[in-house]
């Protein structure tokens, strides 16, 4: 997935500035697909140039409001039932848990710790986010409730497994 599909996707369910956009990353999509402001612009212009999203609206101060243009909107309908086109998984934080045994134990435990730490505020950053937005019966709320529900589990997993092992490392000792 890219930036590119997330910014479409976003301006297929809802025209916006650059500024509406980074708002609606940062309570949805961040969970999903972060972006600074820089990235988010830098795609703007790149699917405008591909004639995938166009200026629909332009505002005081020349905010530009984009929407997804036909094109753009096959494009993310194609990339939606793609999945086969994914690149292969990787994933460096897997890697180096199959790595630990490089580090003394104490510095293997210490790692695993610092996942588990890492995933427990992550569903506290998750569970406060589901209580300020309001959801609604619509897909968007919907899916958008379903995305944020399979970050609380992913990470209740992940924090579940790291505790697991660092009690299994230190058994080791």
């Amino acid at each position: 997935m890219s930036l590119r599909i997330a910014a479409l996707g976003l301006l297929a369910q809802h025209p916006g500035s650059g500024y509406d956009l980074m708002k609606r990353f940062e309570k949805s999509m961040a969970n999903v697909w972060p972006a600074t402001q820089s990235q988010l612009y830098g795609e703007l212009n790149k699917l405008a140039a591909a004639g995938l999203i166009e200026v629909a609206d332009t505002g005081p101060r020349g905010r530009k409001v984009y929407r997804a243009t036909d094109s753009g909107r096959d494009e993310l309908l194609r990339w939606l039932i793609s999945p086969q086109d994914d690149p292969p998984y990787r994933s460096p934080g897997q890697l180096r848990i199959f790595l630990l045994g490089e580090l003394p134990r104490a510095g293997a435990a210490g790692h695993v710790q610092t996942l588990a730490d890492h995933a427990r505020a992550e569903i506290a950053r998750l569970e406060a986010l589901r209580a300020q937005l309001h959801w609604d019966d619509s897909d968007e709320s919907f899916y958008g409730y379903a995305a944020l529900e399979h970050g609380l589990r992913y990470h209740a997993m992940q924090a579940e497994w790291a505790e697991w092992l660092v009690k299994a490392i230190n058994e080791r000792s």
